[in-house]
């Protein structure tokens, strides 16, 4: 094996831990939502929306476990949406945007907010096994 194709093979996990610890706050062992709703391009208030807490949350407790589940539960997908596309700014773009015709043509983002977090992942997992989305 050439040292390039090591490197391409690291590639995704190396871009997977990149996107992991630009979103950590800094010196806490939590998420931050702010960095997480600038690297998606969202405002934070649409970030509220999406996890299902009052705006206020994200200022006065960042580190809440209903706030943190959520962005969790957002991470999975846009890496396992990588993990596809094999670049994280498709997936995010992908995770934000691109309607998904069996949900009726919700994006996951969307989904996630009306709690079907599990639903998304089963489908990008339909799609690793050779479905067509």
């Amino acid at each position: 094996m050439s040292v390039g194709a090591a490197i391409r093979e690291d590639a995704p996990a190396i871009l997977v831990s990149r996107f992991m610890d630009e979103l950590q706050e800094p010196r806490k062992p939590y998420i931050s939502s702010e960095r997480f709703a600038e690297r998606l391009g969202m405002s934070k208030m649409t970030l509220a929306r999406l996890a299902g807490v009052h705006r206020n949350t994200l200022r006065t407790n960042p580190a809440s476990e209903v706030l943190q589940a959520r962005l969790r539960e957002m991470i999975k997908i846009i890496i396992a949406a990588s993990q596809l596309t094999g670049d994280i700014e498709k997936a995010k773009y992908w995770f934000m945007n691109e309607p998904i015709l069996d949900y009726r043509g919700k994006t996951a983002a969307e989904l996630v907010s009306d709690g079907k977090f599990e639903a998304v992942l089963a489908f990008l997992e339909d799609l690793r096994n050779g479905a067509s989305g």
